[in-house]
């Protein structure tokens, strides 16, 4: 490790899923397991970062945790929330403003779709009375132009969702734990063509919590176990992207805040795509999966097709991807979904993932998250 090095030395989960405990509580929950692990006290937090589409202000929590006085700032930034929050902390430890700091996300959604206001968006009325504020339109069309131009087909869609499912029956935190096969999927409800209703995930609820600290910190607090996060990225789209929620379409063409976030973590962390061991990335349904593993560098457009159909994303393959069973066995609670991701990567790194282990020691991790109106996150972590 080098003295700019950050490091995770505590992370914390409430299950996803729908529960009885508010949004807050099940934010509490992952915090004072996050602290457990870390082997602190909250009184030893200097400074937090947080943050819920739906289930309140997260800065409230400390009338749970304890009134210590530590700045806690509420972070909102669509499905980025826990991502940004993430780099907020990250940020806070490499300026010196503190050395052992929580990022925390966590959400209630109400059941039934995404229902976002066309105003929240800079957008009028019409966009909303053309049914496009629902998202699952702007993936459908999304894949279906991707899937023309690079050749990938149905079934490696379905193939996605399967194995989202079956890694997703072999995680406890998980929402989803029922394997489905690809006849399930592929026959089931069609939402938005060419995609089903098990390749799209869920709103859900669920909570996260991380305890950041710097090199200094992790040593003196005992912590042989952490792992790095060695570089921490956000960005948001360029003219010419396509986009959620985009009114129009530019006859210029654009790489996706995704490319742009990711390309600026693997350059921070001096590290490339092809040395990646296990891999995190937005799957609001099967084909963002797909596209983002282009998007993020992790491949080229069209080698999905035959990296998904041989098995090589799956947690025995050369590049096994959303090992927890991503959004879609896990579903989507808005504040905590890019944090569970980086929980996962910790303990496929630390070698504490049970039935879902990567096989032989994973180093490098990767993590992506993607949301409204084009915003990504990425993450590197190393042990």
């Amino acid at each position: 490790m080098s003295s700019d090095d950050v490091a995770i030395i505590g992370i914390g989960i409430h299950p996803f899923g729908r529960h009885e405990a508010t949004g807050m509580e099940q934010g509490a929950h992952a915090a004072r397991q996050a602290l457990a692990d870390a082997g602190i006290g909250w009184n030893d937090v200097q400074y937090a970062f947080g943050g819920s589409a739906a289930a309140g202000n997260a800065d409230t929590m400390v009338s749970q945790l304890g009134l210590t006085g530590l700045p806690f700032i509420n972070v909102a930034n669509g499905c980025a929330t826990g991502g940004s929050a993430l780099i907020s902390a990250y940020n806070a430890i490499r300026s010196g403003a503190a050395d052992v700091v929580m990022a925390i996300g966590f959400d209630k959604h109400p059941r039934g779709a995404f229902d976002p206001n066309p105003a929240d968006f800079g957008l009028g009325e019409w966009y909303g009375d053309t049914g496009l504020m629902l998202t699952t339109q702007f993936f459908g069309m999304k894949i279906q132009r991707y899937m023309h131009e690079y050749g990938i087909t149905a079934n490696t869609l379905a193939k996605v969702a399967v194995k989202a499912f079956r890694n997703g029956s072999l995680n406890d935190n998980a929402w989803r734990r029922q394997p489905m096969s690809e006849d399930q999927v592929v026959n089931a409800t069609m939402l938005a063509n060419p995609l089903t209703q098990y390749m799209f995930c869920s709103p859900g609820e669920g909570g996260v919590a991380l305890v950041l600290a710097s090199t200094e910190a992790a040593k003196r607090l005992g912590a042989s176990n952490a792992v790095f996060l060695k570089a921490a990225s956000l960005r948001s789209r360029r003219f010419g992207s396509f986009e959620v929620f985009s009114p129009w379409l530019s006859l210029d063409r654009a790489g996706s805040p995704s490319v742009d976030a990711a390309r600026a973590a693997f350059a921070q962390a001096g590290i490339e795509p092809g040395e990646v061991d296990v891999a995190q990335i937005q799957d609001t349904e099967s084909g963002a999966e797909i596209m983002h593993m282009a998007e993020t560098g992790l491949c080229a457009d069209g080698e999905q097709e035959e990296l998904i159909q041989t098995g090589q994303t799956e947690i025995g393959g050369r590049l096994p991807i959303n090992t927890d069973g991503g959004c879609l066995a896990n579903g989507e609670p808005i504040g905590a979904s890019g944090l569970r991701q980086v929980y996962e990567t910790v303990l496929q790194l630390q070698g504490r993932a049970g039935a879902r282990q990567v096989p032989d020691a994973p180093a490098v991790g990767f993590t992506h998250v993607y949301g409204a109106p084009g915003i990504s996150a990425c993450t590197v972590i190393t042990r």
